[in-house]
């Protein structure tokens, strides 16, 4: 389910260049960028970057253009820049792919290392294949399965055309199918760990 974010750019706000409006959009939407920024290259690095995120979009707010796309677009294409540039701390974190928890240790234990944090949604094999994918692919992948972007939001965020996206998503997606058997793109979790109303009902008897 997509995280309730504010969107910039909707009616009730007219231009981003009004410092009132860019501080709400900052309140509500610094939390969701924080958060896929350290998904991608750690907690370590993720303070800086999501501030550097917000910094550079007030140095160009007069420069946000609603008609090329919605703020919140606007926003993870800042910080996917900023990202490019820390490329080897995210293929550092896909590397440790034998050291991952799982997302159900993390439930369990919610004081695990934040070290851990950024890929701690990601199996190993996850990692891995995320890993061997390359920075266009893994970007819209990301972008759409992390950030829950559509597809003309990302092509916003990338400044590429839509087609583009679907392009590069779909290479990414058949990439990840020879290597993740029975993964499930729309709930990025493997079929295996679902759990069938039967399966459910054994557990309870």
């Amino acid at each position: 389910m997509r995280e309730k974010q504010f969107d910039c750019s909707n009616s009730e706000i007219e231009s981003l260049s009004d410092p009132l409006a860019f501080e709400r959009c900052f309140e509500e939407n610094f939390s969701v960028i924080h958060r896929y920024i350290a998904r991608r290259v750690g907690t370590a690095l993720a303070d800086d970057l999501a501030a550097e995120t917000f910094a550079t979009a007030f140095r160009r707010r007069t420069s946000f253009n609603p008609v090329r796309g919605s703020s919140r677009s606007w926003l993870f294409g800042i910080a996917t820049n900023l990202i490019r540039n820390h490329w080897r701390a995210e293929h550092h974190l896909l590397a440790l792919d034998a050291k991952l928890i799982n997302e159900a240790e993390f439930r369990e234990d919610p004081s695990i290392s934040d070290d851990r944090l950024s890929v701690s949604f990601a199996s190993p094999r996850i990692a891995a294949a995320l890993a061997n994918l390359n920075r266009e692919q893994r970007e819209v992948i990301l972008l759409h399965a992390w950030a829950e972007l559509e597809h003309n939001e990302i092509a916003a965020a990338l400044d590429v055309a839509p087609g583009t996206v679907r392009s590069r998503l779909s290479r990414a997606r058949a990439t990840l199918s020879e290597e993740l058997k029975g993964f499930d793109f729309d709930l990025w979790l493997f079929e295996s760990d679902q759990k069938s109303p039967a399966d459910e009902r054994i557990e309870n008897d």
